[in-house]
């Protein structure tokens, strides 16, 4: 057999997903397992949403759409950005993409050379390294503090930023951390963003996951100039608990928005037809459900946060947003359990789901070996025994 192309190298399985994954088959085996790993909402699609495409298919619409997105959906988004975003965008600027994960991948696709530099906050979700590396752009990763709630400095960035950096990637609210960046904060980085004319690529799939008074901020809507050089990152999935639908869209200037919607035609086309009607709809319309999701995942996060702050030897920042808690575990390193020796992250996530059964994420999957990553997007029961069995599991470490 002749050798694979290099890039079949380059991508490695999701570690978020395959730790799921291997849970959930533990858990078909008759294994106790509380999986706390997964970023997705265990709540229901709203109903309104499934009668509507329900109605859709009954009504036959099960043809093709153009590549971009339906006109309707586009111009619901459209609608979205300006009702919540205070951002002007034609619906002819924004692309419906098969999730907000593809979205970003045709993004650096149209935007990254090979060479280029891309600057990415760490923590970091999963996948942002790999698909820039996969599009031959060099992942520059800016490792920021806890002390600092994980965010990025102006100073920071500046530091990292050299002739061949092309664009950053902004989280906000962040998955792994749930920090959110404030009106303030996007303003210093915004000053020094324009300075040396970057793109932006704003991943906002959590702007409705959002507590304590925080408001969630488009750095798009500061300025012009930033406006022009972002390209926003969005989707259902997160919002709507509407992860298998698999709508994302990206929002950007004219010429990026055409260059992404050809390279769309060419790969995967549009999303499912009546995936779009269902993102149509939950955009249009708000019958409580959404913020009823909120509030739920706000005391779960009052929950997980009370719990672990009674455990000794572990720190952590309050998340603001998202559903997940990163704690700082390196107090646990260099201890030992039998024949289990916990050097790093995916030593104790590893040492969590054999000997207790829980399933959290290791924080190096995410460019921060000193912490794990505990999703809280379960159930009060499963939350109170998962930490539960994380604190046995700490306790047995000598």
């Amino acid at each position: 057999m002749k050798q694979l192309a290099k890039r079949a190298n380059i991508i490695k399985p999701s570690a978020t997903v395959a730790l799921t994954t291997r849970a959930k088959l533990l858990k078909k085996e008759g294994k106790d397992i509380i999986i706390m790993a997964a970023g997705e909402p265990d709540f229901d699609t709203p109903d309104y949403i499934k009668e509507y495409a329900i109605d859709a298919i009954q009504k036959g619409f099960t043809k093709y759409t153009p590549a971009e997105g339906t006109v309707e959906l586009r111009m619901a988004i459209a609608e979205k950005l300006k009702r919540d975003n205070n951002l002007e965008y034609d619906w002819k600027d924004i692309v419906v993409s098969n999730g907000a994960k593809q979205a970003i991948a045709n993004t650096l696709m149209v935007i990254i050379d090979e060479g280029d530099e891309v600057i990415i906050p760490s923590p970091y979700w999963v996948t942002y390294t790999s698909l820039v590396e996969l599009v031959g752009g060099k992942p520059v990763i800016v490792k920021t503090k806890i002390e600092n709630e994980f965010k990025l400095t102006p100073e920071e960035l500046e530091k990292h930023i050299t002739p061949k950096t092309k664009a950053i990637i902004l989280n906000s609210p962040s998955n792994p951390t749930g920090s959110v960046y404030t009106l303030e904060e996007l303003k210093a980085l915004g000053e020094i963003i324009e300075k040396h004319d970057l793109f932006v690529i704003s991943d906002e799939i959590y702007e409705k996951i959002i507590y304590d008074g925080y408001k969630h901020i488009s750095i798009a809507s500061i300025s012009d100039k930033l406006k022009e050089n972002t390209i926003i990152i969005n989707g259902v999935s997160k919002s709507h608990a509407m992860t298998g639908w698999r709508v994302g869209f990206s929002a950007s200037n004219s010429e990026i928005a055409k260059k992404i919607a050809a390279l769309q035609s060419q790969l995967s086309h549009h999303t499912a037809s009546i995936s779009q009607k269902a993102a149509e709809i939950a955009f249009l319309k708000n019958d409580g459900s959404v913020e009823k999701m909120r509030k739920e995942f706000e005391k779960r996060r009052d929950k997980i946060v009370e719990m672990l702050s009674n455990i000794e030897g572990i720190k952590f920042n309050i998340p603001h947003g998202a559903f997940y808690v990163f704690p700082d575990v390196s107090y646990f390193y260099r201890k030992r359990y039998k024949n289990w020796y916990i050097k790093n992250s995916l030593d104790l996530s590893e040492f969590l789901l054999e000997k207790v059964g829980l399933a959290a994420v290791s924080g190096i999957a995410f460019g921060e070996d000193s912490c794990i990553r505990f999703s809280y997007a379960t159930n009060i029961d499963n939350i109170i025994e998962g930490i539960n069995r994380f604190k046995k599991a700490l306790e047995m470490l000598l």
